[in-house]
């Protein structure tokens, strides 16, 4: 099988990053890239809040807050009188969590596929509430009509009080098929929460049509606005049960304001965000997206290949439109995460490049990401370079 060809750039967009170019950036999918522009619009009104802070904070905020909110609810396809602006997924994840009101013997369902920090929130509230989590194996080959049937499978209708699943995995870079998994738990009447902390600005979604309880996902990532940009959208239901995790002025104020205010919180990259949608728009929506998952799977395939990996082996759990990869990594390099850890800071530090290493289930994986900064020439350097550092 060949490689496949990857994508024409698209012109202009590497000089619209700050990026260091000595470093080949290909982790985009951890903190994301904020583009100049984006970043310059920050700061514009960091410069408003400190020509005079009361006036930025007690003129007009709330309001500012909540058009941005309905800007970038638009964009999700969600109710903007549903969505919070929050700092990141796994802030929505524990306001969820605390909000539910656990008790002992309920429990909390999870898969072997979801982000840590979510596990730590679940385990921390599990604790608290005398509540236990428990977790199901879903095998990186399982169609998507197993994985419905993995989930039916493992819910326990009356004590199974919520459900956790990912839109796309992070360790594992899998797409689940979240509406079809909504649909199988409401059979039961569990709660759903979908993590989509990867889905905003790579996938053309509409979270209103996946149908959960609860969907969190970040705007910091693909989407192009600054850190701490994420959204927590929660179905009609359940608003009036949510709290923030600290309460401040506008707790009277109810879902979502209650949750979006946090006195000093530096609101400006909330406020910046739409700038980021602006750009995605200007390069072109499905432009990007196409661009990034085609240079996605030309890097996993050119890695791949330099690794001795067969094609065959190199599973697209995401499907083609995610534009995120994975390769295996030989026996033994990544068995744990805090070996992961080590090799990613090598590979940084030897081969300029920054990427994802994972351990999952004993097995080490790189996860590379396809971003319009991006050059089939980073990845080709990293498969030149990486089976000497391995060996």
């Amino acid at each position: 099988m060949t490689v496949p060809q990857p994508p024409e750039p698209i012109p202009g967009a590497r000089l619209l990053f700050s990026l260091d170019p000595s470093v080949s950036h290909l982790n985009h999918g951890s903190f994301g890239a904020v583009p100049i522009g984006v970043q310059r619009a920050q700061q514009r009104l960091r410069d408003e809040m400190e020509a005079n802070p009361l006036r930025f904070f007690t003129q007009g905020l709330v309001d500012r807050i909540a058009h941005t909110r309905r800007h970038l609810a638009t964009f999700l396809g969600a109710d903007p009188d549903g969505t919070a602006l929050v700092g990141n997924a796994t802030t929505g994840v524990a306001v969820v969590l605390q909000s539910l009101g656990l008790r002992p013997g309920d429990e909390v369902v999870t898969t072997d596929h979801g982000y840590g920090a979510v596990a730590f929130s679940v385990a921390r509230e599990c604790r608290r509430t005398g509540a236990v989590s428990r977790t199901l194996p879903v095998p990186l080959t399982a169609s998507d009509e197993e994985v419905v049937e993995i989930i039916r499978a493992g819910l326990r209708p009356g004590r199974t009080k919520l459900l956790i699943v990912d839109q796309i995995t992070s360790p594992t870079a899998r797409l689940f098929p979240t509406a079809a998994i909504v649909g199988v738990a409401r059979e039961h009447g569990v709660p759903v929460l979908v993590d989509g902390a990867h889905a905003p600005g790579m996938l053309p979604i509409s979270v209103a049509s996946i149908g959960a309880d609860f969907w969190v996902g970040n705007l910091h990532k693909w989407a192009y606005a600054p850190r701490g940009t994420a959204a927590l959208v929660v179905a009609e239901g359940w608003r009036e049960r949510i709290q923030p995790l600290v309460v401040s002025w506008e707790q009277d104020s109810g879902f979502p304001t209650r949750v979006e205010w946090q006195a000093t919180l530096d609101y400006t990259a909330w406020l910046a965000a739409p700038v980021g949608l602006f750009t995605l728009r200007t390069l072109g929506l499905d432009r990007v997206r196409a661009h990034n998952a085609a240079l996605a799977a030309y890097g996993q395939r050119v890695v791949g290949d330099a690794l001795g990996v067969a094609p065959a082996d190199l599973l697209e759990p995401g499907g083609p439109a995610v534009a995120m990869r994975l390769v295996p990594l030989p026996p033994g390099a990544a068995p744990t995460i805090d070996a992961a850890r080590e090799l990613r800071a090598r590979i940084a530090e030897r081969l300029a490049a920054e990427v994802s290493v994972a351990s999952w289930h004993g097995q080490g994986w790189l996860r590379l990401c396809g971003q319009v900064y991006n050059t089939p020439e980073e990845y080709d350097r990293l498969a030149a370079r990486l089976p000497a550092l391995l060996a």
